[in-house]
């Protein structure tokens, strides 16, 4: 597992993009401060920029750097979570302008799971995570339904957990607003 996060941090330090697991699925991942490796992602999934990606960090301290002003409901929130949470927060910032949705918002996960945790905390920035998938087909649940397109078109491919074969969900997905309000979008 090192040697995959020391590999996986110096190929996005270097811009490129990475395929690793997460606490959900396996993602697409690179340097979310880094418009041009936003950009790469966005070309393997075929996917326009006008529709936002989230962002892995490895604690909750983390969220105030790249967002304005954290509602307070927020703590709770990611505290109480029993499973995967991404919460989407108004006013992002310090991150790539290509990945947040078109009012400024930004999705960010509190990563629990032991790789993408340790990968966030050795990166010491925010990571990209999108599904690992073309835009439009479904996503894969195991390593082994990743398309080998996309296999090809990523700068490194993490070893750990490849023969991993539970099918863990997707998150559940939060929206925060201004005076409180919460959205949810996906259980």
């Amino acid at each position: 597992m090192r040697e995959d996060i020391q590999e996986a941090c110096r190929v996005m330090e270097q811009g490129g993009v990475i395929l690793y697991p997460t606490d959900t699925i396996w993602g697409l991942g690179c340097d979310a401060t880094n418009p041009e490796a936003v950009r790469k992602v966005y070309e393997i999934k075929r996917r326009t920029d006008s529709k936002a990606l989230l962002v892995l960090v490895d604690s909750d301290i983390k969220v105030d750097f790249y967002v304005r002003e954290v509602p307070e409901i927020a703590w709770d929130l990611i505290e109480l979570a029993d499973k995967p949470l991404t919460i989407i927060y108004p006013g992002a910032r310090n991150l790539a302008e290509n990945l947040l949705a078109e009012d400024g918002s930004v999705g960010i996960r509190v990563t629990q799971e032991t790789f993408s945790k340790e990968l966030c905390k050795r990166f010491r920035k925010a990571i990209v995570s999108t599904s690992a998938n073309i835009s439009g087909t479904p996503s894969p649940g195991i390593y082994q339904e990743i398309s080998r397109e996309i296999c090809s078109q990523v700068d490194y491919i993490v070893k750990y957990r490849q023969d991993d074969l539970n099918r863990p969900k997707p998150s559940g997905i939060i929206k925060l607003g201004a005076g409180g309000l919460i959205k949810v979008i996906r259980e």
